[in-house]
Protein backbone atom coordinates (compact mmCIF):
# COMPACT_ATOMS: atom_id res chain seq x y z
CA UNK A 1 0.00 0.00 0.00
CA UNK A 2 1.60 2.88 -1.16
CA UNK A 3 -0.32 5.51 2.00
CA UNK A 4 0.60 9.11 1.90
CA UNK A 5 -0.32 11.17 5.21
CA UNK A 6 0.36 14.82 4.66
CA UNK A 7 -1.38 18.35 5.24
CA UNK A 8 -4.62 18.47 3.25
CA UNK A 9 -6.09 21.48 1.47
CA UNK A 10 -9.46 20.80 2.92
CA UNK A 11 -11.11 23.88 1.77
CA UNK A 12 -9.70 23.09 -2.21
CA UNK A 13 -10.85 19.42 -1.92
CA UNK A 14 -13.78 19.46 -0.12
CA UNK A 15 -15.82 17.32 -2.62
CA UNK A 16 -13.41 14.52 -2.75
CA UNK A 17 -13.02 14.74 1.26
CA UNK A 18 -17.17 14.79 1.30
CA UNK A 19 -17.02 11.74 -1.45
CA UNK A 20 -15.15 9.78 1.22
CA UNK A 21 -17.10 10.69 4.40
CA UNK A 22 -20.51 9.98 2.04
CA UNK A 23 -19.46 6.57 1.83
CA UNK A 24 -17.99 6.02 5.06
CA UNK A 25 -20.73 7.67 6.74
CA UNK A 26 -23.78 6.91 4.55
CA UNK A 27 -24.40 10.31 3.59
CA UNK A 28 -27.22 11.75 1.01
CA UNK A 29 -26.71 14.49 -1.62
CA UNK A 30 -28.46 17.27 0.68
CA UNK A 31 -26.62 15.78 3.68
CA UNK A 32 -23.07 16.66 1.45
CA UNK A 33 -24.55 19.81 0.47
CA UNK A 34 -25.15 21.17 4.08
CA UNK A 35 -21.74 19.40 5.22
CA UNK A 36 -19.77 21.34 2.36
CA UNK A 37 -20.74 24.44 3.57
CA UNK A 38 -19.99 23.65 7.14
CA UNK A 39 -16.27 22.25 6.44
CA UNK A 40 -16.06 25.59 4.39
CA UNK A 41 -16.77 27.42 7.59
CA UNK A 42 -14.82 25.24 10.31
CA UNK A 43 -11.52 25.84 7.97
CA UNK A 44 -11.69 29.47 8.32
CA UNK A 45 -11.67 29.34 11.83
CA UNK A 46 -8.44 30.06 13.79
CA UNK A 47 -6.01 27.02 13.96
CA UNK A 48 -8.00 24.83 12.33
CA UNK A 49 -5.70 22.80 9.73
CA UNK A 50 -6.50 19.13 7.79
CA UNK A 51 -4.76 16.03 7.27
CA UNK A 52 -5.50 13.75 4.24
CA UNK A 53 -4.15 10.11 3.70
CA UNK A 54 -3.69 9.12 -0.36
CA UNK A 55 -3.08 6.16 -2.14
CA UNK A 56 -1.78 6.05 -5.30
CA UNK A 57 -2.58 9.66 -5.35
CA UNK A 58 -6.12 9.25 -4.40
CA UNK A 59 -7.60 10.74 -1.17
CA UNK A 60 -9.02 7.30 1.08
CA UNK A 61 -9.24 9.51 4.50
CA UNK A 62 -9.10 12.89 6.46
CA UNK A 63 -9.05 14.08 9.22
CA UNK A 64 -9.99 17.73 10.47
CA UNK A 65 -9.94 19.73 13.88
CA UNK A 66 -9.26 23.40 16.06
CA UNK A 67 -8.88 24.71 19.04
CA UNK A 68 -12.19 24.31 20.41
CA UNK A 69 -14.04 27.44 21.67
CA UNK A 70 -17.14 27.36 23.86
CA UNK A 71 -18.73 29.78 21.13
CA UNK A 72 -18.93 27.26 18.39
CA UNK A 73 -21.68 25.35 17.61
CA UNK A 74 -20.92 21.75 19.16
CA UNK A 75 -19.58 23.28 22.28
CA UNK A 76 -23.04 24.70 23.01
CA UNK A 77 -24.44 21.86 22.47
CA UNK A 78 -22.35 19.41 24.17
CA UNK A 79 -21.71 21.89 27.10
CA UNK A 80 -25.08 20.94 29.15
CA UNK A 81 -24.09 17.08 28.73
CA UNK A 82 -20.60 17.70 29.94
CA UNK A 83 -21.84 19.99 32.84
CA UNK A 84 -24.50 17.57 34.17
CA UNK A 85 -21.25 14.38 33.92
CA UNK A 86 -18.63 17.27 35.59
CA UNK A 87 -16.62 17.32 32.64
CA UNK A 88 -17.75 20.60 30.85
CA UNK A 89 -13.87 21.84 31.98
CA UNK A 90 -13.22 19.78 28.42
CA UNK A 91 -14.50 22.52 26.69
CA UNK A 92 -11.35 24.37 27.67
CA UNK A 93 -8.02 24.21 25.99
CA UNK A 94 -9.01 20.99 24.33
CA UNK A 95 -8.28 20.07 20.24
CA UNK A 96 -11.17 18.76 18.70
CA UNK A 97 -11.18 16.26 16.38
CA UNK A 98 -14.33 17.47 14.07
CA UNK A 99 -14.34 14.70 11.35
CA UNK A 100 -11.99 11.64 11.07
CA UNK A 101 -13.75 9.19 7.74
CA UNK A 102 -11.57 6.65 6.07
CA UNK A 103 -13.21 4.73 2.85
CA UNK A 104 -14.42 1.40 3.70
CA UNK A 105 -12.26 -0.25 1.41
CA UNK A 106 -9.43 1.16 3.07
CA UNK A 107 -10.17 0.27 6.63
CA UNK A 108 -8.75 -1.63 9.01
CA UNK A 109 -5.28 -0.57 8.22
CA UNK A 110 -4.46 1.98 10.66
CA UNK A 111 -5.15 4.86 8.54
CA UNK A 112 -7.67 6.18 10.66
CA UNK A 113 -5.06 5.72 13.50
CA UNK A 114 -2.12 7.49 11.82
CA UNK A 115 -4.72 10.33 10.78
CA UNK A 116 -5.57 10.87 14.20
CA UNK A 117 -2.03 10.60 16.20
CA UNK A 118 -0.38 12.82 13.65
CA UNK A 119 -3.05 15.46 14.00
CA UNK A 120 -3.27 15.48 17.68
CA UNK A 121 0.85 15.56 17.66
CA UNK A 122 0.53 19.14 16.70
CA UNK A 123 -2.02 20.66 18.87
CA UNK A 124 -0.88 23.09 21.55
CA UNK A 125 -3.26 22.02 24.13
CA UNK A 126 -3.20 19.24 26.55
CA UNK A 127 -6.34 16.92 25.48
CA UNK A 128 -8.57 16.33 22.84
CA UNK A 129 -12.36 16.20 22.66
CA UNK A 130 -14.68 14.47 19.90
CA UNK A 131 -18.08 13.18 19.38
CA UNK A 132 -19.23 9.71 18.38
CA UNK A 133 -22.26 7.76 17.92
CA UNK A 134 -22.83 5.98 20.59
CA UNK A 135 -23.08 2.97 19.91
CA UNK A 136 -20.26 -0.02 20.38
CA UNK A 137 -18.61 0.32 16.78
CA UNK A 138 -14.75 0.02 15.42
CA UNK A 139 -14.60 4.19 15.72
CA UNK A 140 -15.24 3.77 19.20
CA UNK A 141 -13.05 0.91 19.77
CA UNK A 142 -10.23 2.91 17.78
CA UNK A 143 -11.04 6.00 20.15
CA UNK A 144 -10.60 4.10 23.15
CA UNK A 145 -7.35 2.20 22.46
CA UNK A 146 -6.04 5.89 21.67
CA UNK A 147 -7.01 6.24 25.77
CA UNK A 148 -9.79 9.16 25.00
CA UNK A 149 -12.79 8.01 27.52
CA UNK A 150 -16.42 9.07 27.73
CA UNK A 151 -17.54 12.17 28.92
CA UNK A 152 -20.94 12.04 28.20
CA UNK A 153 -23.43 9.69 26.93
CA UNK A 154 -26.75 9.68 24.91
CA UNK A 155 -26.30 13.48 23.33
CA UNK A 156 -28.65 14.70 21.30
CA UNK A 157 -27.71 16.62 18.37
CA UNK A 158 -30.57 18.52 16.18
CA UNK A 159 -31.21 16.62 13.21
CA UNK A 160 -29.30 13.59 13.95
CA UNK A 161 -31.37 10.51 14.58
CA UNK A 162 -28.67 8.31 17.18
CA UNK A 163 -27.33 9.50 20.53
CA UNK A 164 -23.58 10.20 20.20
CA UNK A 165 -20.97 10.21 23.29
CA UNK A 166 -18.69 12.82 23.60
CA UNK A 167 -15.60 11.65 24.36
CA UNK A 168 -11.52 13.41 25.74
CA UNK A 169 -8.14 12.08 26.17
CA UNK A 170 -5.25 13.82 27.56
CA UNK A 171 -2.62 13.95 24.69
CA UNK A 172 -0.21 12.76 23.37
CA UNK A 173 -2.80 10.07 22.32
CA UNK A 174 -1.67 6.24 23.16
CA UNK A 175 0.23 4.58 20.27
CA UNK A 176 -0.47 1.18 21.40
CA UNK A 177 -3.05 -1.19 19.09
CA UNK A 178 -4.74 -2.49 22.50
CA UNK A 179 -7.61 -0.85 24.01
CA UNK A 180 -11.20 -1.09 23.82
CA UNK A 181 -14.20 -0.58 25.62
CA UNK A 182 -12.36 -2.51 29.14
CA UNK A 183 -9.71 -0.19 28.94
CA UNK A 184 -12.36 2.85 30.25
CA UNK A 185 -13.61 0.05 32.85
CA UNK A 186 -9.88 -0.52 34.15
CA UNK A 187 -8.90 3.42 34.22
CA UNK A 188 -12.40 5.17 34.33
CA UNK A 189 -12.55 9.26 33.72
CA UNK A 190 -9.60 11.23 34.02
CA UNK A 191 -9.08 13.09 36.99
Amino acid sequence: MDLVIGPLDLAARVDEALAVQAVAFGLGPDEVAVRRQIVQRHMQFPGARALGASVGGRLVGFVYGMPNSRTHWWSTVVEPYLRASGNDFWLDDSFVITELHVHPAHQNRGIGRRLITTITDTADEPRSILSAIDTDSPARGLYFSLGYVDLARRVHFPSAPKPYAVMGAHLPLRRGQSGGVSDFHRHGPPG
